[in-house]
């Protein structure tokens, strides 16, 4: 991928918008099922999971521009998905309760190979 500037403009784009994405989604999630283990980011990262399987299988098997490719993925799902949050969230859990830290983090490793795996197959699926 090149970084020219409309790629990175549309990175810059994509980012903000998974950006709000995640913050309306885990803020809403844990809202309205408010759990000790933190559901809203497992969703997001699952979801984005899914979603980066889903266009990853399409981009194999349909021409599609670095630009699109780049503001789907590197921009809204890399700021959709929260690993970092994933991590710091994990190692407080630890502090509270080992089952809830060793779920949080099965949940959301596994979880996310699942579903990126899903959307990759589902998507074959569909454009086959």
């Amino acid at each position: 991928m090149t970084l020219s500037a409309q790629t990175v403009l549309a990175i810059a784009i994509g980012g903000s918008l998974g950006a709000v994405a995640r913050a309306y989604t885990v803020h809403f999630t844990n809202k309205y099922i408010p759990l000790e283990l933190p559901l809203g980011i497992l969703l997001v990262n699952v979801i984005g999971s899914f979603l980066i399987g889903l266009l990853f299988a399409y981009f194999a098997s349909v021409p599609t521009s670095d630009t699109t490719k780049a503001f789907l993925t590197t921009g809204f799902l890399g700021a959709l998905t929260t690993y970092s949050t994933f991590a710091i969230e994990s190692y407080l859990l630890f502090n509270t309760s080992l089952l809830l830290a060793f779920s949080n983090i099965f949940l959301n490793v596994f979880g996310t190979i699942i579903a990126a795996g899903s959307g990759f197959k589902l998507m074959q699926f569909f454009i086959k």
